[in-house]
């Protein structure tokens, strides 16, 4: 039977010349293919060597990391798959309490984590019983390096499935205790297989690497990407606009987030003949303004590549790779849509009695596929809730397909207001509330109220040199909206609270203005 373990389709792919440069970083490091293969091995060997007993239910160990970003944290997880292993990357924002939740849900057998947290992070995973914690920081020092530097450079890949689990990836926890979706050999493999062709990846090809890897988007669909077309990586450890745009005439390929398309569109630098040797800029993991997609498009050029995808499926919808319709002769990118379900993938809309919804009608999103999550990591009973009887899974996220097939998210289930017994979905007001002169971006959220339920409340972000009221904003959508999608409030405010990867954090405007209309 022939081994399903990601890391081999991954490492099948390396080119002939195991000799040439595989990741050059943005401190001038440089690393081949060979190094890749042997840096793997040994780490990969170390875990094993480590003795861990397999569990009672049969899954294999897992391996926790909370480290900075580097190479050798992507040699890291290469190596736990290598192993048979499973990686549960950690965001490195996570503070103590935190990282006392997932260890004791995770049970991790092995924890890896920077030398500056190891005083309070291993007082946790030794206490859970965690036997091995090793330190690996981010300029290529750390226990976990100094002891793999002891094994040999040769291993062969440990025998996997397509259905044995790979990795647990965390959400984000917004509504309640984080979930680990559990994701296989075959779900990651499927997806980044499926991607080289939809997206066109070719010989040659050349990835700016400017994400965080604790995340769907940096750690699977861009490391895989690469790696399944062996294409040369140019790493950041950290994102800054004026290295990344410097970087574009090297490279062929961008993916990032709507937060990083803002701050280059910043910059001077950013030009059309700064962007011409550039193929593709994918954006993903929130969602993209139609100024930026504008103006993005003026000034290089280029139309962004908007997709959608979340940790329990890995990617779901995209537009079209080519302008003129790779798949469709009469698709396009259309900015403001996630483009369409991706092959093998399907996507279906429903009311909230199940029923389907026809084209431009909004409802539940619903999918299905290869691609898809077995469930949610001990939590069986949350898991049968967000299938259907027929084997759906229920995203979460709310939407609508259009005749042609293009999907448009309209927000998250949880992000819906009912206000006086009328639904009101926040992005459909941030979409009016964002295009109002002087408005850079905007964020809607429901909170109590004594006679309606709930309301709507606004948090507006003024463009540069532009002066906002509130109240002028609310009076303004009046005159485009109908009386219960109005917010009652509208707070003129700095910045919007963010996560890692740009998400706006719209529990936290939630608590902030829980109160405000509480009877006195």
């Amino acid at each position: 039977m022939p081994n399903q373990n990601l890391f081999v389709a991954l490492r099948d792919a390396f080119p002939a010349d195991l000799d040439t440069v595989a990741v050059e970083t943005d401190n001038g490091l440089h690393y081949s293919w060979r190094d890749l293969d042997r840096a793997t091995a040994m780490v990969a060997n170390l875990l094993q060597s480590l003795d861990i007993p397999r569990a009672a239910d049969g899954v294999p160990p897992r391996v926790a990391v909370q480290v900075e970003k580097s190479v050798e944290a992507m040699v890291l997880y290469l190596a736990t798959l290598r192993a048979g292993f499973v990686f549960l990357p950690l965001n490195t924002a996570y503070q103590s309490a935190e990282i006392e939740y997932f260890i004791g849900n995770a049970a991790p057998a092995v924890v890896v984590c920077s030398s500056k947290n190891f005083p309070w992070v291993s007082q946790i995973a030794f206490k859970a019983g965690t036997r091995h914690v090793f330190t690996l920081d981010d300029d290529r020092t750390g226990s976990l390096l100094e002891r793999a530097a002891h094994c040999s450079d040769r291993q062969t890949p440990v025998q996997r499935g397509e259905g044995d689990l790979a990795a647990i990836l965390y959400t984000s926890g917004t509504t309640g205790r984080s979930k680990g979706a559990m994701l296989s050999h075959g779900n990651l493999l499927s997806n980044a297989a499926m991607l080289k062709d939809y997206w066109g990846w070719q010989p040659g090809d050349v990835l700016i690497h400017a994400l965080p890897i604790f995340h769907v988007h940096g750690l699977f669909v861009a490391i895989h990407g690469a790696l399944l077309n062996g294409s040369k990586m140019l790493w950041h450890g950290k994102f800054d606009p004026r290295r990344v745009i410097a970087d574009l005439p090297r490279a062929t390929v961008f993916m990032g987030v709507p937060t990083l398309y803002v701050r280059m569109l910043g910059e001077a630098s950013l030009t059309r003949q700064q962007a011409a040797h550039m193929r593709l800029f994918i954006s993903g993991s929130a969602p993209l303004l139609i100024e930026t997609f504008n103006d993005w498009q003026a000034r290089t050029g280029h139309t962004i590549l908007e997709r959608y995808g979340m940790s329990e499926t890995i990617m779901l919808t995209s537009n079209p790779y080519r302008a003129d319709g790779r798949f469709d002769g009469q698709a396009e990118r259309r900015g403001g849509t996630v483009g369409f379900p991706l092959p093998g993938v399907e996507v279906r809309v429903r009311g909230d009695d199940g029923a389907a919804m026809p084209a431009g009608e909004i409802g539940g999103i619903q999918v299905a596929g290869p691609n898809v999550f077995s469930g949610y990591w001990r939590m069986p009973e949350k898991t049968a809730e967000e299938f259907t009887s027929d084997g759906f899974f229920k995203t979460g996220d709310v939407g609508k397909q259009d005749e042609r097939g293009y999907v448009t998210i309209v927000g998250r289930s949880k992000d819906l207001i009912i206000s006086g017994g009328y639904n009101v979905y926040p992005a459909e007001i941030e979409g009016y509330l964002n295009e109002l002169p002087g408005v850079a971006e905007s964020a809607i959220v429901g909170v109590p109220h004594p006679d309606f339920g709930e309301v709507g409340v606004a948090v507006v972000i003024a463009k540069p040199g532009a002066a906002l009221d509130g109240e002028r904003l609310l009076a303004e959508l009046k005159a485009r909206l109908a009386n219960f999608k109005i917010p009652k409030r509208c707070y003129v405010e700095p910045e919007l609270p963010r996560n890692t990867m740009g998400k706006v954090q719209k529990n936290l405007l939630r608590d902030r203005y829980q109160g405000l209309f509480k009877p006195s």
